[in-house]
């Protein structure tokens, strides 16, 4: 089932199997500017997450992942720096942005979070 243009319902499906697929529409309406932006592909890591995988993968208890909030993402020829970059400057007062090596984490949650450093 297709939840956007360039998005299908199983790529925010939880990983473990269990079905959980829940993920916030306005994620996507943020994957898909993301990708409009960059005029490249967005492939999702890590989206949807149920407890009992998220504490498999390390997760922290209160991820955002795990209320179908977040995703982990690459965008094809782009770096992760960049990625991150652009969210902030599009939204500096909320959303959670992960800066990491190989990929970005983006949550929609209400307040600004940041971390990381693409190290």
């Amino acid at each position: 089932m297709n939840l956007s243009a360039h998005f299908k319902r199983s790529e925010f499906a939880c990983k473990c199997g269990c079905g959980f697929d829940d993920v916030n529409p306005l994620l996507i309406d943020v994957l898909e500017d993301i990708r409009a932006h960059f005029n490249a592909p967005v492939f999702v890591n890590s989206a949807c997450r149920c407890k009992k995988h998220n504490q498999a993968v390390g997760g922290k208890t209160s991820s955002q992942h795990v209320l179908g909030n977040a995703a982990d993402i690459r965008v094809k020829n782009v770096p992760p720096s960049a990625v991150a970059d652009y969210l902030d400057a599009k939204c500096p007062e909320n959303f959670g942005i992960g800066r990491y090596r190989t990929f970005t984490h983006v949550d929609v949650r209400a307040v600004k979070a940041r971390w990381g450093s693409n190290e």
